[in-house]
């Protein structure tokens, strides 16, 4: 339980870093990444509570490949629009 809750703490922490990085360049990139890092937390956090075996828990990963998904989908947004800009 303890690690469940360092992990998330984690996340929360980074999506809150990139929440200030938004606000001081309103960069689309960063309010994605918070999302991003908030659904892996929020994996973290419905695994912690409903604590459900190990062989159960193929639906949480569908919270973190959502959250990888928005990641690249960022990523491969902002490679496009800097080509776009030139």
């Amino acid at each position: 339980m303890f690690i469940y809750g360092m992990i998330t703490m984690g996340y929360l922490v980074a999506g809150l870093f990139f929440i200030k990085f938004w606000t001081r360049g309103r960069d689309p990139l960063f309010i994605i990444f918070a999302f991003a890092f908030w659904l892996l937390a929020a994996s973290q956090i419905l695994l912690a509570i409903l604590e459900i075996p190990r062989e159960e828990q193929g639906w949480a990963y569908i919270l973190r490949l959502l959250a990888f998904a928005l990641i690249i989908v960022a990523i491969i947004h902002k490679n496009i629009s800097r080509r776009i800009d030139r």
